[in-house]
C-alpha cells in the first residue's frame, strides 16, 4: 500500500506557496487551453435538460397554487429558523427547524451543530433544498419521464450547491486552510490538474489510490486458472477448497458494463471464494474490454461467444453437459436470454438460474431511465459510431451521478478542498476500473430493452435468428434483489420474475446494488425477505413477509444445494480436455479503459 499524502503536516513558507501557485496556474492554463480546443464543438446539453425544464415550467405554471403553497411553507420555516438562530445567539437552546437525513454524512463535523453561524448556514441550505424538491416534484406532470428527469437533475443541482462544497462555508476546509497556510488548496489544485490530465481534459476525480492495488496480488486473488478464451471472454475455472464437490458445475455470468472481480475483492468478502467453499466447481466469465475493432459486435456475440461457448467449454473441462448458473445485473439479463435460446432449441443445459439484481421487464428502470430516451440514445449512438465504443468513463459518470454525494462530492472535498490524496479502498478501485461498450451492442441493448422493453414480450427480441420467449422457460429460477437498488429497482426485477413458467424463488435483501449482494454472512448485516412462490402484488408481500437476519447467502445455498447433484471428488483445472492457459484472474480483466 502506498502512503496517503495528508496536508496536515505541511506548512510551507509564503515564498514556496507563491511559487507553487504560479507553477500550478501555468499548468492549469495549458490544460484548460487543451480542453477548450478539444471540446469547442461539444454538445452543451446532451441530456436535453433545456427542453425538459421548459416543458416542466409550462406544466408547473398551470398549477400556481402548488407554487404558492411551497413558497409559503418555505417562508414559514425560514422565519422559524431566523427566530431559532436569534435564540441560539442569546445562548438559549432550541430544537432545529430541519435536520439532515440520518445517512447524510456531509454535516458530521461538530461545527455544523455547535457553531450558531454554521448551523444557520446548514439549516438554510436544507430548507432551500426542501423547497426546490417540493417545487420540482409537483403532482401535475404531463409526461412522467420528463417529471422524473427534472426531479433527478434538480436533486443533483441541490447536491452541487451544498455549503460543504465551498471553502468558506465548510468549517473543516476553512480550518485546514488556516492551519496549513493554504497548502491544502495548492495540493488540491495539483490533484485537480492531474485528474484533468488523466481524463484528457475531462475531470475524472480519483476515488482511491489506484497504485495501491494489483489484480491477482491484493484484489481478485482467489486461486484459479483460465481454461478457455475467445475474442469475447476468458473462462476461469477456480481451484476447489473442499475434498468433495457437487457434480453439476456452477457458471457465473458477470456484467460486462464493469468487471467481474467485484465478486472477488478480498477473501473475507469474496462471493466467488464463498461459492467454492460451499462445494461448487465454479467457472466465471471474464469479458473482454473492447476497443474500436469491436464497433460492429452485436449483442448476439455475448450469447454465442459468451454463455453458449462457456457451456460447451465447461462440458469439455468436466464432462458435464448441464450446469447451474448465476447472472449479475446485465449478466443476468444475458443469462435469461440464454435460457430462452436454449429452450427454443430444446437443449436446456442450464438446470437452475439465479439472477442477482437483474431486470427483464424495463417498464420502470428507476433513475437510469432519465438517461435513456430516443433522443439521448440517438445522440449517444452518433458518438459511439465515431469511436466504435462507449467510453468507460461515460458509464462510470452515469452510475456515479446516481449517488453523487458519496461518489462525486465527497471526493471533490477531500481531494481538491482538503488537498488530500484519496485513500486505498478496494471497492472504489473496482469502481474506477471501467469498461467500454461496443457501439452496435450497446445501441441494440438500450433501444430494444430500455426504450422498447421487448424482452418481456414473447418473441420480442431475437438472437442468432432465434426468438426469445421467457414465458416458455421451465427452469427453476431464484431472483435476488435489494431494497435500495437505484440501478435495478426491486419492483422491476420482481416484475421480471413473473415472466417464467417454472418455479420461482424471490429473495429481497437490504442495502443497494453492490453492498446488498456482496454481503458475506460473517458481517451479519442488512437482513432479507424470501418466498418460494412470489405473489402478484410485491408491495403487499414485502410488507407481510417475515424478515430474516443477516446475509441472504445461506438461504440461497440451501436452495442451490438441492440442484447441485451428487458429491464427487474435487476437480482441478486441466483435469479434463481443456488445458490451462494462464493463472486467474487472467489477462482480459487487466486491460483498462485508459489503455487505448
Amino acid at each position: 500500500m502506498t502512503n496517503t499524502r495528508d496536508t496536515d503536516s505541511q506548512s510551507p513558507d509564503y515564498s514556496d506557496l507563491v511559487g507553487e501557485l504560479a507553477a500550478n496556474f501555468t499548468a492549469c492554463q495549458k490544460v484548460m487551453a487543451d480542453f477548450t480546443e478539444a471540446y469547442k464543438n461539444m454538445e452543451v446539453d446532451p441530456l436535453n435538460l433545456r427542453g425538459a425544464y421548459a416543458h416542466w415550467l409550462v406544466e408547473t405554471a398551470k398549477n400556481p397554487l402548488h407554487l404558492l403553497g411551497a413558497g409559503l411553507n418555505y417562508w414559514q420555516d425560514a422565519m422559524k429558523l431566523y427566530g431559532q438562530s436569534m435564540s441560539r445567539l442569546g445562548n438559549v437552546k432550541t430544537d432545529p427547524v430541519i435536520e439532515p437525513a440520518k445517512d447524510d454524512r456531509r454535516f458530521n463535523d461538530e461545527a455544523w451543530l455547535e457553531n450558531p453561524l454554521y448551523d444557520f448556514v446548514k439549516q438554510s441550505y436544507l430548507l432551500s433544498a426542501k423547497w426546490m424538491r417540493e417545487v420540482a416534484n409537483h403532482n401535475n406532470p404531463a409526461d412522467e419521464k420528463i417529471a422524473k428527469k427534472v426531479a433527478f437533475f434538480t436533486e443533483r443541482y441541490v447536491e452541487a450547491l451544498s455549503p460543504t462544497n465551498f471553502v468558506l462555508s465548510n468549517p473543516a476546509v476553512l480550518e485546514k486552510t488556516l492551519e496549513t497556510k493554504g497548502a491544502n488548496l495548492v495540493m488540491g489544485l495539483k490533484n485537480m490538474l492531474q485528474d484533468l490530465e488523466r481524463g484528457n481534459g475531462q475531470l475524472r476525480i480519483r476515488m482511491t489510490d489506484e497504485d495501491a492495488f494489483e489484480l491477482g496480488v491484493n484484489v481478485a486473488t482467489t486461486p484459479g486458472k483460465v481454461v478457455f478464451q475467445n475474442r469475447m471472454m476468458q473462462l476461469i475455472q477456480y481451484l476447489p477448497s473442499t475434498e468433495k464437490v457437487f457434480k453439476r458445475p456452477l457458471l457465473v455470468v458477470p456484467p460486462w458494463i464493469n468487471k467481474f472481480y467485484i465478486m472477488d475483492l478480498q477473501p473475507k468478502n469474496s462471493l466467488i471464494k464463498w461459492l467454492i467453499d460451499q462445494g461448487h466447481t465454479v467457472f466465471v466469465i471474464s469479458w473482454v474490454n473492447p476497443d474500436e475493432s469491436y464497433r460492429d459486435t452485436p449483442f448476439d456475440a455475448y450469447l454465442l461467444e459468451g454463455t453458449i461457448a462457456a457451456l460447451e467449454a465447461i462440458e469439455s473441462a468436466t464432462g458435464e453437459s448441464t450446469v447451474n448458473a448465476i447472472g449479475y445485473c446485465i449478466g443476468g439479463t444475458l443469462l435469461a436470454m440464454t435460457l430462452g435460446y436454449e429452450t427454443a432449441h430444446r437443449r436446456p443445459r442450464i438446470k437452475s438460474a439465479t439472477f442477482l439484481t437483474t431486470m427483464l421487464d424495463f417498464s420502470d428502470p428507476g433513475d437510469l431511465g432519465v438517461f435513456v430516451d430516443e433522443g439521448q440514445v440517438s445522440a449517444l449512438n452518433e458518438k459511439m459510431v465515431e469511436k466504435g465504443y462507449l467510453d468507460g468513463s461515460s458509464m462510470a459518470t452515469t452510475f456515479n451521478l446516481l449517488r453523487a454525494n458519496d461518489l462525486i462530492w465527497s471526493f471533490f472535498v477531500n481531494n481538491y478542498l482538503l488537498g488530500n490524496d484519496p485513500k486505498p479502498f478496494d471497492l472504489l478501485y473496482w469502481n474506477s476500473d471501467s469498461t467500454r461498450m461496443p457501439a452496435n451492442m450497446h445501441n441494440w441493448y438500450l433501444t430494444n430493452l430500455y426504450i422498447k422493453n421487448l424482452l418481456k414480450e414473447p418473441g420480442g427480441v431475437a438472437l442468432d435468428d432465434t426468438a426469445i420467449d421467457l414465458t416458455e422457460v421451465q427452469t427453476p429460477v431464484c431472483f435476488v434483489s435489494t431494497v435500495d437498488d437505484h440501478i435495478a429497482p426491486w419492483l422491476s426485477t420482481y416484475a421480471g420474475a413473473q415472466l417464467f413458467a417454472g418455479p420461482v424463488k424471490f429473495i429481497l435483501g437490504g442495502s443497494g446494488h453492490i453492498a446488498g449482494i456482496i454481503n458475506p454472512p460473517a458481517n451479519n448485516k442488512y437482513g432479507y425477505r424470501s418466498t418460494d412462490e412470489p405473489p402478484t402484488d410485491p408491495v403487499a408481500w414485502a410488507e407481510k413477509a417475515d424478515k430474516h437476519e443477516g446475509s441472504w447467502w445461506p438461504e440461497w445455498a440451501h436452495w442451490a444445494k438441492h440442484r447441485g447433484g451428487d458429491q464427487i471428488p474435487a476437480r482441478m483445472p486441466g483435469d479434463g480436455e481443456l488445458e490451462v492457459l494462464e493463472d486467474a484472474p487472467g489477462s482480459y480483466v487487466k486491460v483498462r479503459s485508459l489503455d487505448v
